[in-house]
């Protein structure tokens, strides 16, 4: 069983940037793809961004250019760098890992921490 708790949210203004953090907890945490995704009021829970064990990753094409997930396998920690951040970037965003051969969209979740981007 693997525990993600989400840090780094808050309220930033249009152009910003902010870090999210997710600490997971579990020894294998290097063998677990892990990605960011959010959810806007209305709307359903996108991929954001995720990262392999090899350290391959893949993009909303809404994020692409401005967005950065990396991940560190020592501090068993994955963190999203957003930069350029836009009103429509506002989000709960959720941190999970998922082993390989699980789909997208399943695996572990934390409880999500709110970015929000306005004036």
């Amino acid at each position: 069983q693997v525990q993600l708790v989400e840090f780094g949210g808050g309220l930033v203004q249009p152009g910003g940037s902010l870090r999210l953090s997710c600490a997971a907890s579990g020894s294998t945490f290097s063998i677990y793809v892990m990605g960011w995704y959010r959810q806007a009021p209305g709307k359903q829970r996108e991929l954001v961004a995720d990262v392999t064990s090899g350290g391959s990753t893949d993009y909303a094409d809404s994020v692409r250019g401005r967005f950065t997930i990396s991940r560190d396998n020592a501090k068993n920690t994955v963190y999203l760098q957003m930069n350029s951040l836009k009103a429509e970037d506002t989000a709960l965003y959720f941190c999970n890992a998922r082993r390989p051969f699980v789909s997208r969209g399943s695996g572990h979740w934390g409880q999500g921490t709110q970015v929000t981007v306005s004036l």
